[in-house]
């Protein structure tokens, strides 16, 4: 009679499962492309760009995660980003240049920077892999430089499918 497979890894009780999804700041996110306001989608005319930063409506951004872009090839001074940085700044959440991916790296390095690890001193961590909101691979990237000076162990995915990362000699 043939033996039951019996996972111990799941079944560990001293096991920790850390899920970065948990962590997901709520909050609209926005790409704000500034490619309209420029003169045939290339060209900076700062009279014109300063008057599309006055006149338009920011209070739209209100609780906002912004991610100011420029889709077109066009050479952007960095004063224009400051501009309009300026400008979301009393409705927003939080501003950067780049795409909505650098926007989560970004929020999600600001958040793993400032937990308390204590809690998982000499600790058996399994990093969930999975997840339903958008999780970019830099988030991972900081979680693990967060947690591998006091972690014994660290492990990638699901309790029934890990890959080790880690292990403290």
């Amino acid at each position: 009679m043939a033996e039951e497979i019996v996972n111990r890894v799941a079944n560990n009780q001293n096991l920790i499962t850390f899920d970065l999804e948990e962590y997901y700041p709520n909050g609209r996110r926005v790409l704000f492309d500034i490619k309209d306001w420029l003169f045939e989608g290339l060209i900076l005319r700062e009279k014109d760009f300063r008057k599309h930063v006055a006149d338009h409506d920011w209070s739209q951004y209100k609780e906002s995660y912004v991610a100011l872009t420029c889709s077109t090839d066009a050479i952007i001074p960095g004063w224009a980003y400051l501009l309009l940085t300026s400008a979301l700044i009393p409705h927003v959440k939080r501003v950067v240049v780049g795409s909505l991916e650098i926007l989560e790296t970004i929020l999600y390095n600001e958040i793993i920077h400032t937990l308390d690890v204590s809690e998982y001193q000499d600790k058996l961590l399994i990093i969930k892999g999975c997840s339903n909101k958008p999780v970019p691979e830099g988030a991972y990237i900081s979680l693990i430089q967060k947690l591998q000076p006091v972690a014994k162990s660290i492990m990638y995915g699901e309790a029934c499918s890990s890959v080790p990362l880690y292990k403290r000699k």
